[in-house]
């Protein structure tokens, strides 16, 4: 028999708090390998299974086909001198729509002591930086500019922009200098702890950021 999606994660949460307070309390490659076989049972496993549970759904409310991503627990110390050798959190992705330009990331993660949710552009450059310029400087800017800070408002969260000055050919003085300087253009809040259906709660939260990027999205795809 089957479990039900709802069933499938109901743990998923609680489990990876306490494995992620654990490992980051015991973060070495013995303690790791001791419990390996729970990591991929009662982390990885579900996790996998609610990246494909959401595919489709994202799919479809973006229009768009969607790819998934499960970050890895172990880092690559080659790029993370000094750092522990895993990562105490459980981040994965959902990239929708996964075509032009940029493709749209959908984050959700657990962390030793919150749950994160989040959507954006996490890395723009080339073309699709381009297009990103274009967008806030076309007559849709405005709109797109004032519903991101009705999100920070609200308490989301974005990273700083990359630049100090506006971009050239941009005018210094641009209204939409601060989006104008980014090279990424993402939102993130805290979820609160979900009381049944994960899949159905997550999706929620997609539902209430996607306002914010589709206009965004379909700019990009029109330049």
């Amino acid at each position: 028999m089957s479990t039900a999606p709802d069933q499938a994660f109901a743990t998923l949460i609680p489990d990876a708090q306490d494995f992620c307070r654990q490992l980051a309390a015991n973060n070495t490659r013995d303690w790791y390998m001791a419990h390996k076989e729970v990591y991929q049972t009662r982390l990885k496993r579900p996790a996998e299974e609610l990246l494909e549970v959401l595919r489709p759904r994202m799919a479809a409310l973006t229009g768009g086909p969607c790819r998934t991503k499960l970050f890895r627990i172990n880092r690559d110390l080659r790029f993370a001198k000094g750092k522990p050798p895993y990562k105490d959190h459980l981040h994965m992705l959902w990239y929708a729509p996964d075509a032009g330009a940029a493709p749209l990331g959908w984050f959700f993660g657990i962390e030793t002591d919150r749950i994160r949710i989040g959507a954006g552009y996490m890395g723009l450059e080339g073309a699709a930086l381009t297009a990103w310029r274009a967008v806030v400087d076309s007559a849709a800017g405005e709109e797109i500019a004032t519903a991101i800070e009705e999100r920070l408002a609200r308490g989301d969260t974005t990273w700083e922009p990359a630049l100090k000055r506006v971009p050239a050919p941009y005018d210094k003085d641009h209204p939409r200098g601060d989006l104008l300087r980014r090279k990424s253009m993402v939102l993130f809040h805290d979820m609160p702890l979900p009381e049944g259906d994960l899949a159905g709660a997550i999706e929620a939260e997609f539902r209430q950021l996607w306002p914010v990027f589709a206009p965004i999205q379909r700019g990009m795809a029109g330049i």
